[in-house]
Order: structure tokens, then sequence, then C-alpha cells
């Protein structure tokens, strides 16, 4: 090829390139902030809490039948932040976004190190620039506040130390499936007022429920939260500090682990603080219509024993199961796709 060829063959590269640059699908400069996340349940109203309930239900009925033709994350990417070891959280979000056609992209405590290695706002920029959606799973809660503000794409709470969101709408859809309702059931809670009684406490402010939290009266949930749940007037909110007169009439008896991660230096006096607060096969005998649930993972002879966990009343695996039918739900009706 002649100097002259090579010359004009660059320069019809270069005006392609131009072009390219010119007419390419991301715009120039900053991304407008996204609005559009899921991080409390308070922040839905009870319409929109029952849409992605009835939502989880059809997505998990269509998917049970075999159908997979539903792809509707086809060439979409799901950054998935976490600062926790993770069963759950971790496999249902990826098999589920999956399974709807996007491509998850797990990032682990070491990979990011959220908060430390570099500023959280950064880090939501950047991720917002690569992916459609965020999910994180973390300590601080003023971190996924702070991703979400800065975050060009919506932004799901996979967990925090304040609260579980995607935990308790799988809870109401398990629920519902099984009680054949939500409004004013009786929950009622045993153990640690910790990151799943705030959802429960947040769902309580736009839902009407019974809720009870039975704990010792130095592990009580958050007062701003509790006051708030009570102050919105439409569910019955109790605690108590009596195990065996707490579950009465319950219509769900709900348990968690006594020391969470990041408590687990505390498990020793926790184990002792909660003496008299285990799930047993008496206390469910004290109401025997009630379904018993649990989280995961459970550390089976203390806050429960392997009696309430395996019997037939226990629900604990549906409830697993159902984390990624509600998470389906969430991710479709944020990316905009129901």
């Amino acid at each position: 090829m002649t100097p002259r060829a090579r010359r004009v063959g660059c320069e019809r590269v270069s005006a392609r390139a131009r072009s390219a640059m010119m007419t390419r699908a991301m715009p120039v400069g900053a991304p407008t902030p996204c609005k559009n996340h899921f991080l409390h349940l308070n922040d839905f109203t009870k319409e929109e809490i029952f849409e992605l309930i009835e939502l989880a239900a059809s997505e998990k009925k269509r998917l049970q039948s075999g159908d997979r033709s539903y792809r509707p994350f086809e060439g979409k990417t799901m950054a998935m932040v976490f600062a926790k070891q993770s069963l759950r959280t971790r496999v249902s979000f990826e098999t589920g976004f999956s399974l709807l056609g996007g491509t998850a992209i797990y990032l682990g405590p070491d990979d990011i190190s959220i908060g430390k290695r570099e500023a959280t706002k950064d880090i939501s920029r950047v991720l917002a620039r690569y992916n459609d959606v965020i999910m994180a799973r973390l300590f601080s809660h003023k971190d996924i506040i702070e991703l979400a503000e800065y975050s060009s794409v919506p932004v799901v709470n996979g967990l925090t130390d304040y609260n579980h969101p995607c935990q308790v709408l799988a809870d109401c859809l398990t629920i519902y499936e099984v009680l054949g309702r939500l409004e004013g059931v009786k929950i009622v809670y045993v153990g640690d007022g910790n990151n799943i009684v705030h959802s429960w406490l947040n769902l309580a402010q736009v839902f009407p429920l019974h809720f009870v939290c039975v704990c010792p009266e130095e592990y009580e949930p958050d007062a701003a939260t509790l006051k708030a749940a009570r102050d919105a007037g439409l569910s019955k909110i109790e605690i108590s500090y009596d195990p065996e007169e707490g579950v009465k009439g319950a219509d769900v008896i709900y348990s968690d682990v006594w020391a969470s991660m990041g408590q687990k230096h505390e498990a020793e006096q926790r184990k002792k603080d909660f003496q008299g607060y285990q799930v047993d096969g008496d206390m469910m005998r004290l109401t025997p219509n009630a379904i018993f649930m649990h989280c995961l993972p459970a550390e089976r002879g203390l806050e429960c024993t392997d009696e309430v966990l395996e019997a037939p009343y226990s629900v604990v695996f549906q409830q697993a199961e159902n984390r990624m039918h509600a998470q389906n739900a969430v991710l479709l009706k944020m990316l905009g796709c129901k």
C-alpha cells in the first residue's frame, strides 16, 4: 500500500471514529442522579408493596412452571457489592438476575473495601457508569444511603446493620402464600431488636400489621424507628419482655440469631442475656396455629431448636426460596420492566 493510500485509509477511519463519538448512546458529562431506589420498605405505599408481592408471586409461578422465555434483563448488568459474607443474598440475586437474562458481577469484601480503600460516593459513580443496577450488602447503613445519593442507576439494599427490606418483602410473600392474607396478621418476633425488626417496623408504617417484638429490655429496637411505627397509627406495635405472654395469639413466630455479623465478640454475653428467649416446641405449643419463620442462618440450639426448625409449621426454607422471587420483583420494578 502506498503512503497516500495509507493516509487516506487513516482519514476514513478517523472520520468514522469521530462520527461514532458524536452519536454514542452515553452522553458526555455527569449522569443524572437516580431517585428510583429500594432502601426502606416505608419508602413505598401500601399499594406499591402489595404490587411487589403479587409480581413476586406471579414470577415465582412462571419460573416454577419451567418457563425461561422471559428475559427482560438481556444485555443488562448488576454490580453486587458485599461487605459481609453471604449465602442467600448472593445466590438469590445472582441466580434471579441470570434467570431473567442479565449478568451479575460479584464484588467481595476484599475487592472494594467500601468506605476504606475508596470513598463510597466515588464507588457509586464508577459502578453506575458500568452497570444498570447496584445491589449492596453492607455493615453501615450510611453507606447504602451514600451509594444511592450519588448513583445514576437504581440501588437495592441487600442488607445493612439497620434494616433488611429484601428479607422482609420475601417474608411477606411467604406469609401471604401460607396464611392467605397479610393485613392484620400478628407477627411475634422473639430475640434481638435488630435489622429484621427495623424492617418490620418500617413496613408497619405503611401496611397494617400487629407486630410484637419480644426481647430483653436492653435489646429493644431503635427508639426512633419504634416511635415512627407507632406514630404512623396504622399498625398495632408492642414491645414485650415476657416470651410466654408475648407469643400468645401469634399467627407468626419469628426468630433470628442473637449475635449477628459484627457482634460475634458479644456472643457469650448474649447467650446469657437471652436465656428464656429460645423458640422451642413448648413456646410454639402456646400458639398452636402459628407458623415459624427464621431468616437464616440459624444457630440451632440457641435462638431456636431443631424440633422447631424441622417441624411441619416451619416455613424457613420457603422464606429462603422467596428471597429470589421477591428480589426479582424489586429489580423488575426498579428497571422499569413491569
